[in-house]
C-alpha cells in the first residue's frame, strides 16, 4: 500500500443558500480545492462524490456526481457516486484513498455535497427517516412519544414550568435525546454539561467565517433556548443547511513531481457498519477507534484536535468517550472542565462542529477533513490549534440496532 496525501482542500460557506443550486456549490468547492492543490482539473484521474439526500429531495438519482462535475469540464474520468447517510463523503474519501493506495491511480478528487434547506421544512425533515429501518420506525416514534409524555408528567409533578418547544424536528433528535437521558440516569451527566459543550462550539464558530451559526452563546442562554426534546435545546442541535466540501488526494510520487506546497499524510481511514450491542459491551465506534489508532501508530493521547459527529451536543459527549479521549461516563465533566475547548487538552470541533458549522449531511465527512487539513497546514486563522500535528475526524450516519449505521474514522498527520 502506498502512502497517500492530501494536497488541496476547500469548502463553501454552509447555510441556507436559496439562490444557489447544487452545481454551483459543488463548483465552488472543487475549484477551490484544485486551486489549493496547485493543479488543473485535467490532472484528475478519478472522482468520488458523496451525497445522501438529493434523490429524495429533488429526484436526482444514479449520476449525481456526473451531473455536477460535467458543467465544470470534469469528464472522461471514472466518477463514483457514494450514498451512505451522514457518512457519505467520509465513505467517498475512504474509497478514493484505497484506489490511490493500491496504485491504480495517482490523484483523485473527493467531493461531499448537499442541498437540504427548503422553505417547506417538513420536506427536509422527512429525509432523516430514510436513515433508519423504516419497518421499525413507527414503533420507535410511538416509544419516543410515550417517553416524552411520561417525562412531561414527571416534570409537572416537580412543579417545573413547561418550556417553549420547537415546531418540527428530525427523528434523530429523539434518538439523541433518549440516549442523553439514559446517560444522565446512568452516569449523572447534567443538562448544564451538554450546554457547556454547545456554548463551547458556538464560541469556536464565532471565529469561523464559513460556519452557518457564528453567534456566541453562554451556557445559560443555551439551557434557556427553545426545547427540542429534553434535555436538548435548539442551540444544542445541528441546523439544516446547504454546502459542499472538496479534497484532492494523491500518491507521494505525484506530490514529488508536482511540488505541492500543502501536504498532509492520511495515516488511517477506517470504516464499519453499526450493530446491536449488549449493555456493558464495547461500542462499535470504540472498536473502530482502536483499529484506527493502531493503523496510524498513535494513541488517543497523541491527537492534537478532533472533529466529531455532533448532530447534537450529546453526540459530541458520547463520541469523546467512544474515541477514548476520556473514560466512559466522564464526557460531561471532561467537557465542562474546558478540556475540549480551543487551548484545552484536546480541542474538539474547533470549526463549531455540526451544531454550528452546519450539517448538510453528504458534505459533513469531507468538511471535517478539510478543517483538519487547514489546522495541520497552519491556515485555520483565529481558531488555529497551535502546533497541530495529528488530526482525527469521526463521522457516523443513520441508525441500525443501537448504534450508527455507518461509522468512519480518519486520522491525518503533518
Amino acid at each position: 500500500m502506498r502512502n497517500v496525501r492530501i494536497i488541496g482542500a476547500a469548502i463553501t460557506k454552509f447555510g441556507k443558500h436559496n439562490d444557489r443550486n447544487l452545481k454551483s456549490l459543488a463548483a465552488e468547492a472543487v475549484t477551490g480545492a484544485l486551486r489549493d492543490a496547485g493543479i488543473s482539473k485535467d490532472r484528475l484521474q478519478g472522482a468520488w462524490v458523496g451525497n445522501a439526500a438529493q434523490g429524495l429531495l429533488d429526484g436526482q438519482e444514479m449520476i449525481r456526481g456526473q451531473v455536477v462535475l460535467h458543467p465544470m469540464g470534469i469528464t472522461g474520468i471514472p466518477v463514483f457516486n457514494i450514498e451512505n447517510a451522514c457518512a457519505s463523503s467520509a465513505s467517498a474519501f475512504n474509497d478514493a484513498w484505497a484506489r490511490v493506495a493500491l496504485g491504480e491511480i495517482d490523484v483523485a478528487l473527493v467531493l461531499g455535497m448537499e442541498k437540504m434547506y427548503y422553505e417547506d421544512k417538513a420536506k427536509s425533515l422527512k429525509v432523516f427517516t430514510a436513515g433508519m429501518d423504516i419497518e421499525i420506525l413507527a414503533e420507535f416514534v410511538r416509544s419516543a412519544k410515550e417517553a416524552e409524555v411520561k417525562m412531561a408528567g414527571e416534570r409537572a409533578a416537580r412543579g417545573e414550568a413547561e418550556k417553549e418547544k420547537t415546531g418540527g424536528r428530525s427523528i434523530f433528535m429523539d434518538v439523541y435525546a433518549m440516549a442523553a437521558r439514559n446517560h444522565m440516569s446512568t452516569y449523572g451527566t447534567t443538562q448544564r454539561q451538554l450546554a457547556a459543550i454547545s456554548s463551547k462550539n458556538h464560541f469556536h464558530s464565532s471565529m469561523n467565517p464559513l460556519a452557518q451559526h457564528q453567534k456566541k452563546w453562554s451556557i445559560e442562554e443555551v439551557m434557556n433556548d427553545v426545547e427540542v426534546a429534553f434535555p436538548l435545546t435548539r442551540a444544542m442541535c445541528a441546523p439544516i443547511g446547504d454546502g459542499a466540501a472538496a479534497l484532492v488526494i494523491c500518491s507521494d510520487e505525484f506530490t514529488l513531481k508536482n511540488g505541492s506546497s500543502h501536504k498532509v499524510d492520511i495515516a488511517a481511514t477506517v470504516m464499519a457498519s453499526g450493530e446491536t450491542t449488549l449493555e456493558g459491551a464495547e461500542e462499535p465506534m470504540t472498536r473502530l477507534a482502536r483499529k484506527a489508532y493502531e493503523r496510524a501508530g498513535i494513541g488517543p493521547e497523541d491527537v492534537s484536535l478532533a472533529e466529531v459527529h455532533d448532530a447534537t451536543a450529546f453526540g459530541e459527549l458520547s463520541n469523546t468517550e467512544a474515541l477514548m479521549f476520556c473514560p466512559k461516563g466522564e464526557g460531561g465533566p471532561f467537557a465542562e472542565a474546558g478540556n475540549t475547548r480551543l487551548g484545552g487538552k484536546i480541542p474538539v470541533n474547533v470549526s463549531g462542529g455540526l451544531e454550528c458549522q452546519g450539517h448538510p449531511v453528504g458534505a459533513t465527512g469531507a468538511r471535517q477533513v478539510v478543517e483538519l487539513f487547514m489546522h495541520l497546514t497552519g491556515r485555520a486563522g483565529e481558531r488555529q490549534v497551535t502546533g497541530a500535528k495529528v488530526g482525527l475526524a469521526q463521522n457516523g450516519g443513520g441508525t441500525i440496532g443501537n448504534s450508527e449505521a455507518a461509522l468512519s474514522i480518519i486520522i491525518l498527520k503533518r
